[in-house]
C-alpha cells in the first residue's frame, strides 16, 4: 500500500524539503521534475501548486497534503486536518494576507475600499472580509505580480507577506490584514478512515512535528559541582527539568537541557562563571514532548 503526498511546488517548496529531512525522510527532486524521490517505499509523493493541494486531497487524488490555511478556506475544500505545521518560505512566522495601497493613496481604512478595484489571488476570501466590513468593491484575480498593479491597474491589492519587505520595496503600506495563515498537514477524509492510512500518516505527522519543535533549539551538556546543582537549575531554561547524572567523582554531576539557541550566548558565559565545566553544545533534529 502507498500514501499519496501533495506537497507544494514554489516559495515553500525548499522549506518543506529542508523541514521533511530533519524529519528523517531523504527527498529530493530534479530541477524539472514534479516527481519527488523519498527514501520511503511507502509514500508517493507529487509537487504541484500550494492553491490546488486541498482540492485534489478532497478529492482523494492525494491521500495526504501540505498547504496553507488559506488555500485550505479559499477552495472551501472538506478535508480532515491532521496538524499545523508554522513554517512559511523564509520565517516560522505566519503569512498574512494584507490589503496593500500604494503609499500616497487616499484608502485608509477598509470603509474606503467601498466601490474601487482590487486585485488577488484570494478572491473568495477577499470577498468575505468586505462583506463582513460591509464594503462593495470589484474583486478580480490576479495572476501574479500583483504588486505592481496598484496605483495603475487597480486601486488596491489583497497580497500574502511574511515580512512586507516586498511592499515596501514596491512602494506600498498595509492598511489591514485579511488572514493569518499556516502551513497545515491534511488528509483526505476517507483515507484518514484507513487504518494502514491513518497509522502511516500519524507516524508521519509525529515526525513533522518533531523536527519543527527542534527548529531553533539546541541542547547543553555540562559538568557542575553537586553542591551548585540547584542554583544552576535555576539559571537554565528547559522543557521540563534538568536532566541530572551522576559522575564517578562524587562531587560532580552531569547535566543535560534543551533550551533555545538564541539563550546559547547569555547561558554559557554565565554558566562557566557559576563553576560549570565541559559545556557542550549540540543540534537537535526533533523533539518530541
Amino acid at each position: 500500500m502507498v500514501l499519496k503526498l501533495g506537497l507544494p511546488k514554489g516559495s515553500l517548496q525548499e522549506a518543506t524539503f529542508r523541514l521533511f529531512n530533519r524529519a528523517g525522510f531523504y527527498l529530493s527532486v530534479g530541477t524539472r521534475s514534479y516527481f519527488p524521490v523519498i527514501d520511503d517505499e511507502e509514500i508517493e509523493p507529487v509537487l504541484i501548486r500550494a492553491q490546488e493541494i486541498a482540492k485534489y486531497v478532497e478529492q482523494g487524488v492525494f491521500d495526504l497534503g501540505l498547504t496553507g490555511l488559506d488555500w485550505i478556506l479559499e477552495t472551501e475544500a472538506d478535508v480532515h486536518e491532521v496538524c499545523e505545521l508554522a513554517y512559511s518560505k523564509q520565517t516560522l512566522r505566519p503569512v498574512r494576507w494584507v490589503v496593500a495601497v500604494p503609499k500616497d493613496s487616499e484608502i485608509q481604512t477598509v470603509q474606503d475600499l467601498q466601490g474601487k478595484r482590487i486585485a488577488t489571488e484570494i478572491v473568495n476570501l477577499t470577498r468575505k472580509y468586505l462583506a463582513r466590513h460591509g464594503v462593495e468593491a470589484h474583486v478580480e484575480f490576479s495572476w501574479g505580480a500583483t504588486e505592481v498593479k496598484a496605483p495603475t491597474l487597480v486601486d488596491a491589492i489583497v497580497e500574502a507577506t511574511e515580512t512586507g519587505a516586498s511592499l515596501r520595496a514596491n512602494g506600498l503600506r498595509i492598511v489591514d490584514v485579511v488572514l493569518e495563515s499556516t502551513t497545515r498537514l491534511i488528509a483526505n477524509k476517507q483515507s484518514w478512515q484507513d487504518p494502514w492510512k491513518r497509522q502511516k500518516i500519524e507516524n508521519l505527522a509525529l515526525l513533522l512535528q518533531g523536527a519543527m519543535a527542534a527548529e531553533g533549539r539546541v541542547g547543553l551538556k555540562m559538568n557542575v559541582p553537586r553542591r551548585l546543582m540547584e542554583d544552576v537549575a535555576k539559571v537554565v531554561p528547559s522543557m521540563k527539568n534538568p536532566t541530572v547524572s551522576p559522575l564517578s567523582d562524587p562531587e560532580w554531576v552531569a547535566m543535560e537541557v534543551v533550551v533555545q539557541e538564541v539563550e546559547v550566548r547569555r547561558l554559557i558565559p554565565l554558566l562557566k562563571q557559576m563553576g560549570a565545566q565541559d559545556i557542550i553544545e549540540y543540534p537537535l533534529n526533533k523533539v518530541i514532548p
